[in-house]
């Protein structure tokens, strides 16, 4: 589930910025790009609390750390991209 999550979060960043530069109003694909964003980082973390719940301790294992600064990135990116159409250009 996170994973949909998370393409539907790039493709709203990607539609917020193409709308940003043609002048139209992007408010709604960045709201949706960071609401997309918070979902993904729900679900993974409700899919690493199943996976302790079953004691899948070599999935936690061999998922949270790398995902750890995976989720960090794209986080991180997501804000930035969106913070692109806040500052259009003046003409």
């Amino acid at each position: 589930m996170w994973l949909v999550l998370g393409a539907a979060a790039v493709l709203s960043a990607i539609f917020n910025v193409i709308w940003t530069l043609c002048r139209k109003d992007a408010r709604w694909f960045r709201f949706l790009s960071l609401a997309f964003t918070a979902l993904t980082l729900c679900a993974f973390y409700a899919d690493g609390a199943g996976r302790v719940i079953r004691e899948d301790w070599a999935g936690l294992m061999d998922t949270m750390p790398a995902m750890n600064t995976v989720l960090w990135v794209c986080t991180g990116a997501s804000i930035l991209i969106n913070a692109i159409s806040l500052f259009p250009k003046k003409q």
